[in-house]
């Protein structure tokens, strides 16, 4: 049987380092994985405490609403106005969706068609790439080599030299893989753009709430009229620590969200009530928690970063997402991404991502997720610097 619609889906370029680590775990190798992003920090007990008090209530084991309970949507509005100064209809301009994920995936079918063309960063995410794809769409990589003034360049020639001109622009700031942050003059330009060209912003904002030394990440909403032209993606995975909950939203442009929220009633009944009661908790009384959760992933950060360059390897500090993005060291650039991330793990016992893994344009980086605890990072230099030392 011919599965049309996966069939031209590439190989799962992490699956090599997947099965080399496992390997070396099943053979009793102590791996310190820096290599998946899967948030190991608890989520907020004030907000478990409500689950639990939740799930209690039968009432609360029915089909629950695609679109959001209504006082889950208030929440997404209120947290919209506390931190970035934008009003949105909890009723027209935000819906709930099973984490970003699926948001981002359900949404592109209601944006793209077979014969549209979507623009996106590379190195990427990989379902800011499939997402259009599995529409049908077809995808143009803009390279994102670390600096936002030369990706907006890079992404307004892209777009030109593009016909039929690109329907979707899909963004994601503070970025993964590679952490590069934008302000607000960025999406300025880029609703400058948009409304100039008739074409329309995705903004994939699944960091909002990771961020260190000061910066603080903006909304694309924030811009006078973005809404005729964006919708973004929130999440309370990263800053919430809420990864297995599955909770997300988007919000913006009314027309997008009112798509969505067809297409969702014919696909699910949304995110079991329980964890849509727990996650109000969350987002109107867990600002405080975030910021503890921030702490944490800064002492990681600075122990991953500072430990690096005592051993020779200087990385620049990320300001958001809970990721760091380095530059092969020097002397290993012909090696090639995945074979130094192959070799890190029987000789470092550490696992990382490859940068080829996010498109071409990540070849020559590798991605660390700071995943494990200060003491585990610590032990993960150690084995780095040995690796290093050994050449």
């Amino acid at each position: 049987m011919e599965f049309r619609r996966i069939s031209h889906l590439p190989p799962y370029v992490f699956a090599e380092v997947n099965a080399l680590k496992l390997e070396a775990r099943r053979a009793g190798e102590d791996i310190i994985d820096l290599g998946f992003g899967n948030p190991d920090i608890p989520s907020s007990p004030d907000v478990v405490e409500k689950l639990v008090e939740a799930v209690r209530n039968p009432r609360n084991h029915r089909y629950s609403q695609s679109r959001g309970l209504p006082n889950l949507r208030r929440a997404i509005a209120d947290r919209y106005a506390r931190r970035f100064g934008v009003y949105l209809d909890p009723e027209t301009e935000a819906i709930t969706t099973i984490g970003a994920k699926e948001g981002l995936s359900h949404m592109l079918w209601t944006l793209v068609q077979p014969g549209d063309v979507a623009l996106v960063p590379e190195p990427s995410y990989p379902i800011h790439i499939y997402a259009p794809v599995l529409a049908g769409a077809e995808v143009r990589r803009i390279p994102l080599s670390g600096d936002a003034d030369g990706f907006f360049e890079a992404m307004e020639q892209a777009f030109l030299d593009s016909w039929p001109r690109p329907r979707v622009i899909i963004t994601s700031f503070p970025h993964n893989p590679t952490t590069v942050c934008v302000d607000l003059s960025f999406w300025e330009r880029m609703v400058a753009f948009a409304k100039q060209h008739d074409t329309f912003i995705v903004h994939d904002f699944a960091y909002a709430d990771v961020a260190f030394d000061g910066y603080v990440p903006p909304s694309i909403l924030e811009v006078p009229g973005a809404k005729d032209v964006a919708v973004e993606l929130y999440t309370l995975t990263k800053g919430h620590s809420m990864a297995g909950w599955r909770v997300g939203f988007v919000v913006g442009n009314k027309d997008v969200v009112g798509a969505l929220a067809k297409l969702k009633s014919y696909l699910d009944y949304g995110t079991f009530q329980p964890i849509q009661i727990a996650s109000i908790i969350a987002l109107n009384e867990g600002d405080e928690y975030v910021g503890e959760v921030n702490d944490v992933y800064l002492g990681r950060r600075d122990a991953l970063i500072d430990g690096l360059a005592r051993v020779g390897w200087e990385i620049e500090k990320p300001k958001g997402t809970m990721f760091v993005w380095a530059k092969l060291p020097e002397g290993y650039e012909s090696m090639g991404s995945l074979e130094f991330a192959k070799r890190l793990i029987p000789e470092a016992k550490v696992a990382v991502s490859p940068g080829v893994g996010f498109g071409q344009h990540g070849e020559g980086y590798v991605r660390f997720a700071l995943v494990e605890n200060e003491e585990r990072i610590r032990q993960a230099v150690r084995g780095i610097r040995s690796f290093l030392e050994a050449g």
